[in-house]
């Protein structure tokens, strides 16, 4: 997992391991923040964790380094570094991100944190959510997997719009993850197609 903060959607995948939602485990952490709180909850389950130099041009090689060859999938959550190169091809269609938002909606550079619960406020949309998608070359630009809505109240702040998206979130990510364990995803394009039994 690659992470820069707090580390909520670690610890909900964490949670849903626990519990035996999910049926994979999570290998390392890599933050390219050292004081991401997400590297302490994973250095509280003797998960290895590893600080990448975010001001560095190879921040991609580095991590591709660290993954290649040891999981098979790389998942983004709240991790704030663009990917790019080397590490996009040898991953093709095997790194997810989850973003605060229905994308297309809100989403691309700059767009991450409570910035796209102000646009979404701001905006006047009825609805909001959060979606999980495909890391491609672009920001945010990558096949949908999944999405899941959250009504946009009258009263919102960015900072409320934000905690009712991030309980979404919680579940939404370990479900895409499912997918991806479980074989379920198939994509034409780029429509992205899950197989229920």
């Amino acid at each position: 997992m690659l992470i820069s903060g707090n580390g909520s959607n670690l610890q909900a995948i964490l949670d849903s391991i626990d519990c035996g939602i999910l049926k994979c485990s999570v290998e390392m952490v890599i933050s390219d923040r050292k004081e991401a709180y997400g590297l302490e909850r994973a250095k509280q389950r003797n998960i290895k964790t590893y600080i990448v130099n975010r001001s560095e041009k190879n921040i991609s090689r580095e991590i591709l380094e660290l993954t290649i060859g040891k999981v098979q999938l790389i998942v983004l959550a709240g991790f704030l570094s663009i990917l790019n190169g080397e590490i996009i091809e040898k991953f093709r269609n095997r790194i997810i991100n989850i973003h605060p938002s229905l994308i297309p909606a809100f989403c691309g550079k700059g767009m991450y944190g409570v910035k796209v619960h102000e646009a979404a406020v701001n905006y006047g949309v009825k609805y909001s959510g959060c979606t999980v998608h495909f890391v491609d070359e672009g920001t945010d630009s990558g096949a949908i997997i999944c999405q899941k809505t959250v009504p946009v109240y009258n009263e919102d702040t960015a900072e409320t719009l934000q905690k009712r998206v991030l309980v979404e979130e919680h579940k939404l990510l370990p479900k895409a993850i499912n997918y991806f364990a479980e074989d379920k995803i198939r994509s034409e394009g780029r429509k992205v197609f899950v197989i229920e039994e």
